[in-house]
């Protein structure tokens, strides 16, 4: 059974004032992916920046 069926029906026993803490559970999953796919791109970013800054690169970009 696909993990989003099987959530559905657990959400379905949960009382609802728990209900509040599976969301904000879930939206804290959610801000730890997006930041963590943040720290990814600057450290990809300090990573590339030296072939970035090359004049060969700038010359292959120039016409886009």
């Amino acid at each position: 059974m696909e993990v989003k069926k099987l959530i559905s029906r657990e959400i379905e026993k949960v009382p609802e004032p728990y209900l509040i803490e599976v969301l904000d559970f879930m939206r804290f999953l959610e801000a730890r992916s997006l930041e963590q796919k943040r720290e990814l791109a600057i450290a990809s970013e300090t990573s590339l920046k030296k072939d970035w800054l090359r004049s060969e690169e700038d010359e292959a970009w120039r016409d886009l």
